[in-house]
């Protein structure tokens, strides 16, 4: 039972910022696009620029900072990092 109780306290610890965003989520394959997407999803998109033929997005939620970058032919995040 205490490890149970644990393990529901840390789900319910753990920020749930990353949770709708994952390496299947399509941001579109322009920079307003991705833009958009991010905006609409409640992100506040910082910085955004093409970088090595990708689409490099930087963003806060919650206060949690993050970047992402996405493929400019297919529109899905390709990486994703969480600082």
């Amino acid at each position: 039972m205490r490890k149970f109780a644990l393990i529901t306290l840390l789900a319910l610890a753990t920020p749930a910022l990353a949770l709708d965003l994952d390496t299947d989520t399509v941001l579109g394959t322009t920079i307003e696009q991705a833009q958009a997407a991010l905006t609409e999803m409640g992100y506040e998109v910082r910085k955004a620029e093409m970088e090595d033929g990708k689409i490099e997005v930087y963003f806060i939620k919650d206060g949690k900072m993050g970047e992402a970058y996405v493929s400019a032919e297919t529109g899905k995040i390709t990486k994703l990092e969480m600082k």
